[in-house]
């Protein structure tokens, strides 16, 4: 072969090559924040900061308004519900109370309360009230406002302080694959703080803390049940700082389990407040029909019905 045909061989492949698809690929390269724009901390030091934060937060009263979304794949399809103003309550070590409000005329779509053992909720459109123990399982699809409970939105709300006695911090140096709104991908660079606890079946993962390294904050705490499955995702935007605490002003509380979202957006916030055990008692209304949540997580029959 001449190298006169040769040359027009080749000029002939690089000329039909960017038109064969198969014998390339593209891919967009994942962005990393500068190394500049971060900033470092040792375990010691996050467990530091979250354990003197816990510290300073002993009650809550905030005007929120809250989204909800139920809904997933078990249930085969999402449902969002209008935003509503509401209230909230806490006071550690484990009582909360939150208030739900109708749209427009603002009376009460909703009312719980839980002292951290047991809860009762409510429901006045429905004239329901139920009661019943927070660790009790109990999923109706029907009514999905009565797969709530108090303690995981008080679990999610108030970050609990690494227990030494009871709890190994682990710290992970870890990213996180974000978008914008131009879907860009970038690698966000955060630190992991793993928490493993003693239980009666030995040591288990309880939670994870997860601070973004642009501003060492909590951005997100996974909660996990006894089988190592999440229980509660958990997101936390907005800080503002209140006399020397750095509180977020949007929590978003995701139950994947129950397949239920809901996100509160502080409007009014006051921290270490005065509440009274006042502010905690939730009566059963007269002539409300009234559920009771049995041990095996089934609803028992109403009161006075079969």
């Amino acid at each position: 072969m001449s190298s006169f045909v040769r040359y027009r061989m080749v000029l002939v492949v690089l000329a039909v090559w960017p038109l064969s698809g198969c014998l390339f690929r593209s891919r967009k390269v994942v962005t990393v924040v500068k190394p500049a724009e971060v900033k470092t901390a040792t375990a010691a030091q996050l467990i530091e900061y979250l354990n003197a934060q816990a510290a300073k937060v002993q009650s809550l009263e905030a005007t929120v308004d809250i989204d909800t979304t139920v809904g997933g794949v078990k249930k085969g399809k999402v449902t969002d519900y209008q935003e509503i103003r509401g209230y909230v309550l806490a006071r550690k070590p484990s009582m909360l109370r939150m208030i739900g409000l109708l749209p427009i005329v603002r009376n009460r779509a909703f009312d719980m309360v839980s002292d951290g053992q047991n809860f009762k909720l409510w429901i006045p459109p429905k004239n329901r009230f139920v009661v019943g123990r927070n660790d009790v399982v109990s999923r109706n699809p029907a009514q999905p406002l009565e797969n709530l409970r108090p303690q995981h939105l008080y679990d999610a709300l108030l970050l609990r302080p690494i227990d030494p006695q009871n709890e190994i911090a682990v710290l992970e140096n870890d990213t996180d694959l974000a978008s914008d709104p131009k879907n860009h991908k970038a690698a966000r660079a955060q630190y992991v703080i793993d928490v493993i606890r003693k239980s009666d079946a030995g040591w288990v993962l309880s939670r994870k803390v997860i601070f973004s390294r642009l501003d060492l904050l909590p951005h997100r705490q996974l909660l996990y049940d006894a089988d190592g499955n999440v229980a509660t995702n958990a997101a936390y935007e907005k800080y503002k700082e209140d006399n020397g605490v750095q509180f977020p002003w949007q929590i978003e509380i995701a139950r994947p389990q129950e397949e239920y979202d809901i996100t509160l957006n502080i409007v009014k916030l006051d921290l270490n407040q005065t509440l009274g055990e006042d502010k905690f008692v939730l009566d059963q209304p007269a002539g409300a029909e009234v559920v009771h949540l049995d041990q095996n997580g089934n609803d028992a029959p109403p009161a006075g019905k079969k």
